[in-house]
């Protein structure tokens, strides 16, 4: 199913018909695939939504760069728009980021929040990526300025031996948007967070580090964290079925026994 708005198609699924609604918000490249198990295990209870991010999946991306603001209010129009109210949501790493701005910006009201390795938090950068991105940019502008042959076949590698995974797997027309949606910090943002939060971790995760599930455990004034301590960045993923006792016992506020 499509949802349309102005200059957007945005793919959705929907399982499940129980009186209350979960909405997941995947990660960045992420699509529906990913939460088949997740759908599975809650789809008896509870009436699901799932969405394809412009650019990923079966939503196709605009002819215009985006933010997390706009990615953020486009999910607000989802909503408002389907009449799904008082959600739980289910976020995983940039699904965090835009459950964190509908919350405390948009405040869209949502019955509970599970944040699972979310992202928002802008890491300082050591040393060595600091020299490494002054030598991309420097080797960027010669390319720029004084090849005549096959100057964007030479720009493309030299954006592939520089850039992050994530960057290198993107089209062109995307990479704006992806660095409007990394540099952007939402540190601000958490305290404003009311709703009542569980955050899941892998202590091992590199992509989103352990510190940062701290800080925005500190900083929300109602929220639980659970750590993993062998999980990585796709912990939802790696120990499914304890993921998922968690979060049924969160929304139904019973113990959990793993």
């Amino acid at each position: 199913m499509y949802f349309e708005k102005e200059e957007f198609e945005l793919y959705y699924e929907k399982y499940g018909k129980g009186e209350k609604n979960m909405v997941i918000l995947p990660g960045w490249g992420e699509t529906r695939n990913t939460f088949f198990k997740l759908i599975h295990y809650f789809k008896n209870n509870y009436t699901i939504y799932i969405i394809d991010y412009p650019g990923f999946g079966n939503s196709p991306f605009p002819n215009f760069d985006l933010d997390i603001y706009q990615y953020s209010s486009l999910i607000k129009d989802f909503l408002e728009e389907l009449h799904i109210t008082d959600p739980i949501l289910i976020c995983h790493s940039f699904g965090g980021r835009i459950a964190t701005i509908l919350t405390a910006v948009y405040q869209v009201k949502i019955s509970k929040m599970v944040y699972m390795d979310t992202a928002g938090i802008k890491p300082r950068k050591k040393l060595k990526t600091i020299i490494k991105e002054k030598i991309y940019k420097l080797k960027k502008v010669c390319i720029q300025k004084f090849c005549k042959k096959n100057k964007e076949k030479k720009l493309d590698q030299l954006r592939k031996k520089y850039g992050s995974v994530d960057y290198n797997t993107l089209p062109v027309n995307m990479l704006s948007t992806f660095r409007n949606i990394v540099n952007e910090d939402l540190k601000e943002y958490f305290e404003k967070i009311s709703s009542e939060v569980l955050l899941i971790w892998g202590a091992k995760d590199i992509d989103t580090p352990l510190k940062d599930g701290y800080f925005i455990h500190k900083k929300i004034k109602d929220s639980a964290l659970i750590v993993f301590p062998e999980g990585s960045h796709f912990t939802y993923l790696e120990y499914s079925d304890a993921v998922h006792l968690i979060i049924e016992s969160f929304i139904n506020e019973k113990d959990v026994v793993l």
